[in-house]
């Protein structure tokens, strides 16, 4: 019995020897636990009379701690698009006097990543600039997350202040970002002691915050906010923005209507409107077409609308032919399907009347050598030619008094204002709606610019006697819109329609000038020669005339500024 007593003890011994031994050999090998907490986190936070927050915390660790991280909010959200912006700087860990944290900043943080290498206590050091904003009422508010963005949570945190002058009032405040409760313990007397919070247990990134109040005069703020851009900030339609918006469209307004009252409204005639040509009576119930002056189909069209059009050119070349200078001769189409074209023959007589642009459109259209000019090929060969003409026809309107200026040129410098205008308020408009809330005057420039461009368009003013011509211009064209057409002397039907032709063309009424001379037919045969301006294939009509010279004023107006 005592045998097997004794033998059972030596096992046991045994045993126990055996996991000592395990142990020992073992047991240095495995590492130490991590500490997945702060067991305690002490804060000393120094208000100064300029707002700067100066913070001191001691991190106590349970057990030897791995890598902790904590993360600062730079940025706190605030009303209509704006931000508070936070500024820490000299941020800084250590332990056992060595540094042993690494910091890392960007736009809405500043972390620093703390590895104490063993030390179970770590002192966490840092300045703010920011945290000091106004209150209603002018005093300030010390507005402080003294823990926040930490990577473990915390059983307690203490905190303790120090400021530079009496206090109104102190919250201290805990939970989750942005939360408002308050702590479990918060104490303090305006009128003794310094405030003291206390809070705990805390998670991981939860918040224990300081809200301290100051009279006014008590402790500067030192508040900085950011507008965040929005497309409704940039363009605020409301306050001064606005009203700044609608000052200078107003202003620009006037400035614009002055301008076109000056420079662009028509002098005021003083005398009977200037008839350039009339259905005068030669017999009873008969009228021929006079023109009274030298004011020519081509001039015509410029004064009524201050532009060389197409319109005008062709209207002159038909003019041209009217008065023996040109033929316009019809070719015979090449197939059924084939576009109609046109040749043109200069004619031989007395060119020493003819103005500067007629001798220039002659000569590009049928050249003194006899070289043949095809419409369907007039574009090519005259685009040298078109701004000739239309110069001489700008000059002839300061010539003839109608214009103080060219129109082209007065035309040219006020669309390159309006042009800069424009650029000028793009430009500003951008910038503006960058880094303002004054996007709308941006606004407001560029519709000056599109106004002045649009102003630029009525320059220039016809002269006293410019706006005389133009009435008689609108006499006339009353008359070919109203005159009856069958009404012309017998046997110079032809002659004295075709002379109102190059007027109606720019004036309009052409079409019923154009069925006078068809009506004036008085057989049915073929007509291919019966117009001394215009000829046609064999068999042409002069019922064919409409559509012929339809399609003859739109070729050539369509190919002038070809290129």
């Amino acid at each position: 019995m005592a045998h097997a007593q004794a033998r059972t003890r030596r096992l046991l011994a045994l045993l126990a020897a055996v996991l000592l031994a395990h142990l020992a050999l073992f047991g240095a090998a495995l590492p130490a636990r991590a500490a997945d907490k702060v067991t305690t986190y002490d804060a000393d936070v120094i208000v100064a009379k300029d707002g700067s927050l100066e913070v001191k915390a001691v991190l106590t660790f349970d057990g030897a701690p791995a890598t902790v991280t904590q993360r600062f909010s730079t940025r706190e959200p605030l009303v209509n698009q704006r931000e508070y912006v936070l500024h820490v700087s000299d941020l800084r860990a250590t332990a056992g006097g060595k540094d042993v944290g690494q910091v890392h900043s960007e736009k809405d943080h500043s972390m620093i990543t703390v590895n104490p290498g063993g030390a179970r206590q770590v002192e966490l050091s840092y300045k703010v600039k920011g945290a000091t904003v106004k209150a209603p009422g002018g005093g300030t508010l010390v507005r402080w997350d003294v823990l926040q963005g930490l990577s473990v949570p915390v059983d307690q945190v203490t905190i303790e202040l120090g400021l530079p002058a009496q206090f109104s009032d102190f919250k201290c405040v805990a939970g989750a970002p942005g939360a408002e409760t308050s702590c479990s313990l918060a104490e303090g007397d305006p009128h003794g002691g310094l405030p003291r919070m206390s809070d705990g247990p805390r998670g991981q990134g939860e918040i224990v915050g300081v809200r301290v109040a100051f009279p006014a005069g008590a402790v500067t703020a030192n508040e900085e906010i950011d507008e965040l851009w929005t497309v409704g900030r940039a363009f605020t339609g409301t306050g001064v923005p606005l009203a700044l918006a609608l000052a200078t469209l107003l202003l620009g307004g006037i400035a614009l209507f002055v301008l076109h009252r000056r420079a662009g409204r028509d002098a005021h005639p003083s005398g009977d409107p200037i008839r350039i040509a009339e259905f005068a009576p030669v017999g009873e119930g008969t009228h021929e077409f006079k023109v009274g002056g030298e004011v020519l189909p081509g001039q015509v069209g410029t004064v009524a609308d201050e532009r060389v059009d197409p319109i005008d050119v062709t209207a002159t070349i038909i003019d041209l032919a009217v008065r023996g200078h040109l033929l316009i001769v019809e070719l015979p189409r090449r197939s059924e399907f084939a576009a109609t074209d046109w040749k043109f023959h200069r004619l031989p007589g007395d060119e020493s009347r003819l103005r500067p642009y007629e001798k220039a459109l002659l000569d590009a259209i049928a050249p003194a050598d006899g070289t043949e000019v095809l419409v369907s090929e007039i574009g090519p060969t005259i685009s040298g030619s078109i701004p000739a003409v239309q110069n001489h026809l700008y000059d002839e309107m300061v010539e003839h008094g109608w214009y103080d200026r060219r129109p082209d040129s007065t035309r040219n410098v006020w669309n390159q204002a309006a042009l800069v205008v424009l650029v000028l308020g793009v430009v500003l408009t951008g910038v503006l709606a960058a880094f303002t809330s004054f996007g709308l005057t941006g606004l407001a420039v560029v519709a000056l610019g599109l106004g002045l461009a649009f102003v630029a368009q009525e320059m220039p003013a016809r002269t006293e006697k410019g706006a005389r011509l133009l009435a008689g211009l609108g006499a006339l064209r009353q008359e070919l819109a109203s005159q009856p057409t069958d009404r012309m002397p017998k046997g110079r039907e032809y002659h004295e329609l075709s002379e109102v032709l190059p007027y109606a063309i720019v004036l309009g009424g052409a079409d019923r000038w154009l069925a006078a001379l068809v009506a004036a037919d008085d057989d049915a045969e073929a007509d291919p020669t019966d117009l001394s301006w215009y000829h046609g294939p064999d068999t042409w009509h002069l019922r064919d005339l409409p559509d012929s010279l339809g399609n003859f004023i739109t070729t050539v107006s369509g190919n002038l500024f070809a290129r």
